[in-house]
């Protein structure tokens, strides 16, 4: 690399460093700011790529218009709504025959010549974009045929295209698609501009996710909290303590030494991971508090290896399935009753983790609506709270499973996958 070429690295390397320094809480800012010093950084770095006719200003103008236009609809991330209006946003500025967004299953959106034949919802048709989808590179289509359009009896007016795979930390979650009635070549220019609006995408939906990642844990927070200090678990404790100062001094005041640690876990909590060990400490103060008050008609075990404490899992995820056992399973049954709350490996790959209770059980009817958000009492986190944000973190598949019977108790299961680092669960999708 030649001395010229090593400067430019350098500058652009302090830029991005000081510009982090000093806006590290401004995602949206830090992401479109990075995306367009990188972008400009390689244009210098590799201008043997361009025609001395070649302006990498004009990429970097358009691109920067469509940005303008497109970041306040971005920041809601994409789905059919806004991935319309995306896509008419860069048909008109990128002056495209057609542009189309997909998701890695269905067309969120295509705007211009062709769109009656593949619509809003539509399963992908084109063979040649769900090549660029499964491969994670970009095509370049010069004829209709290229396209490899299956719909049949379609005097399709689409000549040429370029498909982007849309990524998020290399994972493809969908494609940006520019087409253009011609046939032949695509000029160097539009290839260019696709590829850079689909890196502004990426990005975005990356943005996006982490931002709702950052809602669902602060939602979490905010209704734990609220859940201590409504007026009925703050009285009901209160009450409790104030009993036992009348015959007990020492227990009153490790109740209320509890009741500030539970405070304290709370507040104290931050990012979207703790250890498994730190959480129980939590489950632990809201069950002495508990017990207090109910004696022992409740009764909790533990079924937890020592050697588990230390793995990761996602905050506010043990205690709320707990206090919903608690509240909805053992308070409404006559007499005592138990709650269990296991954790082992499971082919040294997951840890699954479980909070079962002998209590009234779920009706039937109600069982399919647990997990739905805004169902219950709303005290508290709710379960659909902490389904959400497993799913979110690690995918459909991890979300939790609730088995119940009524008159006979309530289990309530999550799979955490081990071997993934927290750093890497921010996971990227168009939704």
């Amino acid at each position: 690399m030649s001395r010229k070429k090593i400067a430019v690295v350098v500058l652009f390397t302090i830029i991005q460093v000081s510009i982090i320094i000093l806006f590290p809480e401004d995602k949206l800012f830090l992401g479109i700011f990075l995306f367009f010093i990188n972008l400009v950084g390689a244009r210098l770095l590799h201008k043997k790529y361009y025609s001395k006719e070649t302006s990498s200003q004009g990429d970097i103008g358009t691109t920067l218009q469509i940005a303008n236009e497109a970041l306040p609809y971005l920041r809601h991330g994409l789905d059919e709504g806004t991935a319309e209006v995306i896509a008419s946003i860069i048909k008109k500025i990128a002056d495209a025959h057609a542009v189309a967004i997909t998701d890695t299953q269905k067309v969120l959106s295509f705007i211009g010549a062709g769109c009656e034949s593949h619509l809003p919802g539509d399963p992908i048709k084109t063979e040649a974009t769900k090549e660029a989808i499964a491969t994670g590179k970009h095509k370049v289509i010069t004829s209709s045929e290229g396209l490899n359009c299956p719909v049949s009896n379609c005097k399709c007016p689409l000549g040429s295209a370029v498909i982007v795979p849309l990524k998020c930390k290399d994972k493809v979650i969908g494609a940006l698609k520019l087409y253009s009635t011609k046939s032949g070549p695509m000029p160097p220019q539009n290839i260019r501009l696709a590829l850079g609006i689909g890196q502004l995408l990426s990005m975005q939906a990356e943005l996006a996710e982490l931002e709702r990642q950052s809602g669902l844990v602060a939602r979490a927070r905010l209704d734990a909290l609220h859940a201590q200090i409504n007026p009925h678990f703050f009285f009901n404790t209160i009450n409790t303590i104030i009993m036992y100062s009348r015959t007990n001094s020492d227990k009153t005041r490790d109740l209320l030494v509890h009741l500030a640690e539970f405070y304290r876990q709370t507040l104290n909590r931050k990012g979207h991971f703790i250890t498994l060990g730190e959480e129980l400490e939590c489950v632990e103060t809201y069950l002495t508090l508990e017990k207090a008050r109910f004696g022992d008609k409740i009764t909790v075990k533990k079924y937890i290896n020592q050697s588990l404490l230390q793995y990761p899992i996602p905050v506010f995820s043990i205690q709320p399935i707990v206090e919903n056992a608690i509240k909805h399973g053992i308070t409404p049954k006559v007499g005592n009753g138990l709650v269990g709350i296991t954790a082992f490996l499971l082919h040294d790959e997951y840890l699954i983790i479980s909070v079962c209770d002998d209590g009234v059980g779920i009706p039937s009817d109600k069982l399919q609506h647990v997990l739905t958000p805004g169902y219950g009492s709303g005290n508290g986190v709710g379960l659909s709270n902490v389904h959400e944000r497993l799913i979110s973190l690690y995918g459909p598949e991890y979300g939790l499973n609730v088995c119940s019977t009524p008159n006979e108790g309530t289990c309530i299961y999550m799979k955490i996958p081990i071997n993934v680092e927290p750093q890497e669960l921010e996971e990227c999708r168009l939704y």
